[in-house]
């Protein structure tokens, strides 16, 4: 913190201002949840002071108690300093409307197959009624597998994860929705746990970074844990297991979603005989692709 600092800002606008040009000048990287200086600061002095995250405006000329001027102050140069993406420092994450608990076991959720759940994209080829069974490969979180069980109510999802750390955070925002019932958190190397299971939906939002771009990646994305990230060379080390193994795990007339990011080009060289579905998010229509179960290699 810089010397008499607390005494030299008064409101919050002060400190809105203070955090935009500190994280201007660190050049800090953004990306999971906030894509430029002014949002994060907003959400970090927002969440700091226990003010509703959509009502900045009404607070901007409130006078902060000394207190909290030290505690916004300590986030600001703790974001700045450690470059920890400001999940981590919060522990909490945002898929639109939804809130899910996170620490640096877990990369922080920002799967845009997240809004194709909500969004309803899996309904137009599985009727909600009639899913009683959904399958999330490198649950993380658990975030899409809670999204999956708020979407699909009648329906049991089993969230797999080869990290028993992950599995652990998993747990507890499962049970934030109070959905252990319905959610089963299976610790897994993809598929191996579930052998002889079928679902009528797969959704995956596996490991794709490649290792040029591991290589280069900003400090705030090195805080994630990089099993959660690293797809291997050409970053579909992951995907190429999923693709192989899907179809024996689909009900008939089943579908598979994966997420890979930038990866479409990587996808479609590596798997040319396969006709995908790539579905438009709010990135585009690259991140995503859609398989149907007769789609699929033996």
């Amino acid at each position: 913190m810089q010397p008499h600092a607390a005494t030299t800002f008064q409101t919050l606008r002060d400190l809105l201002r203070h955090a935009v040009t500190r994280f201007q000048q660190a050049q800090l990287v953004y990306g999971h949840g906030s894509h430029a200086a002014y949002d994060e600061a907003a959400y970090l002095l927002l969440h700091t002071l226990h003010l509703p995250l959509d009502r900045l405006e009404p607070f901007l000329d409130a006078r902060l108690l000394p207190d909290e001027m030290q505690a916004v102050l300590q986030v600001i140069e703790r974001r700045v300093t450690e470059r920890l993406p400001a999940a981590y420092i919060t522990h909490e994450a945002w898929l639109r409307d939804y809130h899910f608990y996170v620490d640096e076991r877990v990369i922080v959720p920002r799967s845009h197959i997240a809004e194709l759940i909500l969004e309803g994209v899996a309904s137009s080829h599985q009727d909600p009624e009639f899913v009683s069974r959904c399958l999330d490969l490198c649950t993380g979180s658990g975030c899409l597998a809670i999204l999956l069980a708020l979407a699909y109510p009648d329906a049991t999802i089993d969230a797999l994860d080869l990290s028993r750390d992950a599995l652990e955070v998993a747990h507890r925002n499962v049970e934030e929705y109070a959905l252990q019932s319905r959610v089963h958190l299976i610790e897994s190397d993809l598929f191996a746990a579930v052998k002889g299971r079928q679902y009528q939906i797969i959704v995956s939002n596996p490991p794709y970074v490649d290792a040029a771009d591991m290589a280069a990646l900003p400090p705030e994305y090195r805080h994630e844990p990089g099993v959660a990230l690293a797809g291997g060379e050409d970053g579909l080390d992951v995907v190429r297991r999923i693709v192989s193994g899907a179809r024996r795990h689909l009900a008939p007339e089943g579908i598979v979603i994966v997420e890979v990011g930038s990866g479409r080009r990587r996808v479609e060289a590596a798997f040319p005989d396969l006709d995908f579905t790539w579905l438009e998010t709010s990135a585009g229509g690259d991140p995503v692709f859609l398989l149907e179960r007769d789609q699929l290699p033996d």
